[in-house]
């Protein structure tokens, strides 16, 4: 299993079309306020798969959930605001 390194991880599949559209929402979200995220794909992870199961895309920041399935940006973006102190 991966361990994030980073304060926002998007949980993904490989086949998952949502998944798609999740990343490039985290991505931007998080190039804009200029922190760094890691996408985890649970594939071969019976763990993660258990954990997640079909309920990918899921987005955690600070190891909070803050979505899955269609991202919420504004949430996203509060979460991550959130980060600073």
């Amino acid at each position: 299993m991966t361990s994030p390194s980073a304060d926002v991880v998007l949980y993904s599949r490989t086949t998952c079309p949502l998944c798609d559209e999740a990343r490039d929402i985290v991505a931007r979200v998080c190039r804009e306020a200029g922190v760094e995220w890691v996408e985890t794909v649970i594939d071969d992870s019976p763990q993660l798969i258990a954990t997640f199961g079909d309920y990918v895309p899921v987005v955690e920041v600070a190891g909070v959930q803050q979505g899955f399935w269609h991202i919420n940006e504004p949430r996203l973006v509060r979460a991550i605001a959130e980060l600073r102190p």
